[in-house]
């Protein structure tokens, strides 16, 4: 039997099959343009058909979700990046793509969170997703934190600036606002004067474009804002940072790091700021977790 993550994204989603005695298997898909939900959880399902083979989804003993949307009660609530899931019921989405398998869903920055305590071996710390938005998630004493309402800790809805853009969330100066990947090249595409695609906006960077630097500095500036104040909310021991945009820009952990020391104020030095160990894959590897948790393997000579 096999073990599924899928962590489902704002543009695309990726999913990861692990099955014994072969190496994992690895997909992913863009998101239809302007598809409906019933679109997307269509091209879902194909791409679940498609990566598990033959036997379909009965060859999976569970599937750990990693989702970006506001869930309540079981109630997709809000999800700028794909409006129509709004009002979708997880479990809607379950019984569509993975009929009679075992599944668990988690926000993605707390799947992610999960992943680096357990590739690291820290008992303290936050993750911060840095792609189409941003995503976080806590780990403190050994174990996901969660708050009073089952939310997930949305530190990329953190207000870090007032006086800043409007997030998607229709609030101004969140975090995401500011530092998301989409954001950064925004900036980068007014100063450029012509758009800005994320390999050239790296190609900027090493090559010392005022363009590139000057885009980055708000970028650099929001998170290592954030970076002091979960240092100072929640005593985390260190902030990792990943995300396809957060990993694959040169220079940003350092810039960060160097950062949310300036901030520190005496005697409480900020959270250590390191790369995600996990990599841009760490909500995917997050989700594959939590499906060995949902229904782990019998133990050996188990009866049954």
């Amino acid at each position: 039997m096999s073990y599924l993550g899928i962590d489902i994204g704002g543009t695309k989603t990726a999913l990861l099959l692990e099955r014994p005695g072969a190496r994992p298997a690895y997909a992913r898909f863009d998101w239809p343009a302007e598809a409906d939900a019933d679109a997307d959880l269509a091209a879902l399902a194909g791409a679940v058909s498609r990566l598990v083979g033959t036997g379909g989804p009965r060859t999976v003993r569970a599937a750990g979700i990693a989702l970006p949307a506001t869930v309540r009660d079981g109630l997709m609530v809000a999800w700028p990046s794909r409006p129509s899931w709004a009002g979708l019921r997880v479990g809607t989405l379950l019984e569509r793509v993975l009929p009679g398998v075992p599944v668990a869903h988690e926000d993605d920055g707390s799947l992610a969170a999960l992943a680096e305590a357990a590739a690291t071996g820290a008992r303290d710390l936050a993750y911060l997703g840095v792609g189409t938005g941003i995503g976080g998630g806590l780990v403190l004493g050994g174990a996901l934190h969660g708050g009073p309402r089952g939310g997930a800790a949305e530190i990329g809805h953190m207000v870090v600036d007032p006086g800043g853009p409007v997030c998607v969330c229709g609030r101004v100066g969140c975090l995401q606002a500011v530092a998301s990947g989409p954001a950064t090249l925004a900036r980068a595409a007014a100063l450029l004067g012509a758009p800005v695609a994320p390999d050239a906006f790296r190609t900027g960077l090493a090559q010392e474009c005022a363009w590139a630097r000057d885009a980055l500095r708000p970028t650099v500036a929001a998170l290592s804002v954030a970076v002091v104040n979960l240092g100072e909310l929640v005593q985390c021991a260190e902030v990792r940072i990943g995300g396809g945009f957060g990993h694959g820009v040169p220079g940003l952990v350092a810039a960060v790091r160097e950062g949310s020391r300036r901030l520190a104020r005496p005697g409480a030095p900020p959270p250590a700021v390191r790369r995600a160990a996990a990599g841009p894959r760490a909500s995917l590897r997050g989700a594959l977790l939590l499906a060995r948790e949902t229904a782990p393997e019998p133990a050996a000579g188990a009866a049954g």
